[in-house]
């Protein structure tokens, strides 16, 4: 008898036995009843590995008495395609084709073009899976023929009981009952990121290689521990994951959550992604912190030098010193609302002459006798004199606001009581 992963041998045969996704497979999930209905679309199934796509894939041909042709857009080309269209309208596939294509976002646009004539006519149901946003990763054409359905990260809630049923058929394999310590099922459940399959990999190799000892196979936290380390981490430097860990990380620290800006830096630095965790920690010292508090530039900056120069993991101290003063210094975004608000009137051509008393007097060309009329700050009381900075077109326009916190407000005090002088 040939081996059979024990992951593909627990994949469910019915929708009531799939893991998670009620948002979509519950008793009233517009999946499930668009499958119930037996009349199934093109379908695009967005989410991580290991949460199910393939799965109700292989429930929908089934359901569907339609032969089921699967592709992996790493390796397939086009010639692959059309080995499957010439099997349309033959005894082998007389009222067409199910197809399914994982990792879409792979193929090029000519190769999802190629799929778009007999997607149109009905013959290829096409039920494509990625786990990159389909917004982005699937070109307009084929999306605009597809539904799209998400398929969300497990919880470890979700994923035990896939693992209790697993040891019982590795206990039916084996034939011996197995033995766990306390803690065994729930921490593979929690490590395994919310992937079934990893789950399922994890049971088959600690039942495989665990002591026998009366008949029973002796299965310790320990060695689950082991087989599941790093496990739970969903990291891809291109993929979703990146920029979604870089996002929770910057609106942590906007937000002033130490906690959660400590866990999304973890996240970063465990998957050896520093350079990330960086760039986000210089980017809010100014955007979040900005003139709340200016030395949180100079700050982070050595925080990061300092990390530069020790390197992982000794470099996580100092990234993580950076990320609970950003979380835990005042706030203020007037930096950034001003420069965007300038940059705005720029890009709609809102500019104007420079005033002839800013410009520069050196470039004057010979026999050209303007006076320029420039004010020199410094020879005036407070260092401060009133003249125009702004070209005429938008001399009165404010940018700038100062933020309500003490540093700003104090600086707002000091110019407005020059300015009245």
């Amino acid at each position: 008898m040939s081996y059979r992963p024990l992951a593909d041998e627990i994949r469910p045969l019915e929708l009531d036995q799939v893991v998670g996704q009620s948002h979509i497979l519950g008793k009233d999930g517009l999946l499930r009843r668009i499958i119930e209905s037996g009349s199934i679309p093109n379908l695009i199934f967005y989410g991580p590995s290991g949460t199910g796509k393939t799965t109700v894939a292989n429930i929908i041909a089934r359901k569907t008495n339609r032969p089921l042709h699967r592709l992996n857009a790493t390796t397939a080309s086009i010639s692959d395609i059309k080995e499957i269209m010439a099997e349309i309208g033959t005894f082998m596939a007389p009222e067409g084709v199910l197809l399914y294509l994982d990792e879409i976002q792979y193929f090029n646009k000519k190769q999802q073009q190629s799929l778009l004539e007999f997607m149109e006519n009905g013959k290829i149901t096409l039920i494509a899976s990625t786990t990159e946003n389909p917004y982005f990763a699937v070109f307009n054409a084929v999306l605009s023929r597809s539904t799209v359905f998400e398929f969300k990260q497990h919880t470890a809630q979700d994923v035990l009981p896939a693992v209790e049923r697993g040891i019982s058929l590795m206990e039916q394999r084996l034939g011996a009952q197995a033995e766990c310590e306390v803690g065994v099922q729930e921490h593979i459940a929690a490590s395994c990121g919310g992937d079934v399959r990893k789950a399922m990999n994890a049971v088959e190799l600690l039942l495989t290689a665990a002591k026998r000892e009366q008949g029973k196979l002796l299965v310790t936290l320990e060695d689950a521990k082991m087989v599941s380390q790093q496990s739970a981490m969903r990291y891809d430097r291109e993929g979703d994951a990146h920029f979604d860990i870089a996002s929770a990380l910057m609106k942590s620290l906007r937000g002033s959550d130490p906690d959660a800006a400590l866990h999304y830096l973890a996240r970063l630095l465990e998957a050896g992604d520093m350079l990330t965790a960086i760039r986000r920690l210089l980017c809010s010292a100014s955007e979040d912190v900005g003139m709340a508090y200016p030395q949180a530039v100079q700050i982070v900056k050595a925080c990061v030098d300092s990390a530069l120069q020790l390197g992982l993991p000794e470099a996580r101290l100092p990234l993580a010193q950076a990320a609970v003063l950003l979380a835990t210094a005042p706030k203020s975004n007037s930096v950034c609302m001003g420069y965007d608000a300038a940059a705005a009137d720029i890009r709609a051509g809102r500019t104007g002459e420079i005033p002839r008393e800013l410009q520069n007097v050196h470039a004057d060309s010979a026999g050209m006798e303007r006076e320029q009329g420039y004010l020199y700050p410094h020879d005036y009381p407070g260092h401060w004199v009133s003249q125009q900075y702004l070209p005429d077109a938008i001399k009165n326009r404010r940018y700038y606001q100062y933020g309500d916190n003490k540093t700003e407000q104090a600086a707002k005090r000091y110019w407005d009581e020059i300015k009245k002088k």
